[in-house]
């Protein structure tokens, strides 16, 4: 399986390495290699979108916000829109209200980085038909493979089948179809786990391991009843972050599963996260 996102006729795409980075949950790789020569001016903006999203899911929200001023490209701002929305309760309201007002505007409402932002934000306010709303159009792989995650959170898998039918008519191979396929093959269940399975394990044999690709071996290990395999997997991811949320929820399953304690996993969740 070759992962690409553009035709081999087309130009070098000098973010491909930091886009795969990214979306296999390569947070601090993607920001160490960021320093990218040549890029136009919409790819460096693009770049920088990568890079201060990567720090938001390592969990850096205040860097991002400090850093990102108001003479900022309007995806940045967007950006940092979600880094307010993350960083603490007091936030969220006010930052909502700015997204609103963004979106309506006419000039700036149909930035695709402003559109992800609003799908990512609409649907941790568990508001899926508004999430959906600003990322139904797609446009981007990105918002095709949120409107797969939208979809799959209102247990619409047949809707998220059709989202993803058509991202396999623009790139069958690109790491976001691949990983949508996973995260509606999990939906759907049945054998469809070990089809999941196989394609967290191509992850792992071609890309450096992450959180989220042992995350997903895991839950299609837990699926599927192996849950000392999912434990090892767990511990794995564990060590490379030792309060991820995900991880932690998956080893308290684990441990229940293998008649283990979970205290140890219950209280990082309970004391590591607001």
């Amino acid at each position: 399986m070759i992962f690409r996102s553009q035709s081999s006729m087309a130009a070098p795409d000098l973010l491909f390495n930091l886009r795969n980075s990214f979306y296999l949950g390569a947070y601090q790789a993607a920001i160490n290699n960021s320093e990218i020569p040549n890029l136009s001016p919409d790819d460096a903006i693009e770049r920088d979108c990568l890079v201060y999203r990567s720090y938001i899911a390592l969990g850096s929200h205040q860097l991002v916000i400090n850093e990102i001023d108001s003479s900022a490209a309007t995806p940045l701002q967007a950006v940092k829109l979600l880094a307010l929305y993350l960083s603490g309760s007091e936030n969220k309201e006010s930052t909502i209200m700015n997204l609103k007002e963004w979106l309506a505007d006419p000039t700036i409402g149909n930035i695709p980085t402003l559109r992800l932002v609003a799908g990512i934000i609409f649907m941790h306010e568990q508001d899926y038909t508004e999430a959906l709303k600003h990322t139904y159009a797609g446009g981007t792989m990105e918002l095709h493979a949120l409107n797969v995650q939208i979809y799959l959170k209102m247990y619409r898998s047949d809707h998220a089948e059709k989202q993803l039918k058509i991202m396999q008519q623009i790139d069958e191979d690109h790491t976001l179809t691949q990983l949508a396929n996973a995260w509606l093959n999990l939906a759907v269940g049945g054998s469809k786990i070990q089809e999941a399975y196989l394609i967290f394990q191509d992850f792992s044999e071609k890309y450096p391991m992450t959180g989220l690709i042992l995350n997903g071996k895991a839950v299609c290990c837990m699926h599927m009843g192996n849950f000392e395999e999912a434990e090892s997997l767990l511990l794995e991811a564990l060590n490379k972050d030792a309060k991820d949320a995900e991880t932690l929820s998956n080893l308290v399953v684990c441990c229940l599963h293998l008649n283990k304690p979970s205290t140890r996993y219950l209280r990082y969740e309970v004391e590591g996260f607001d």
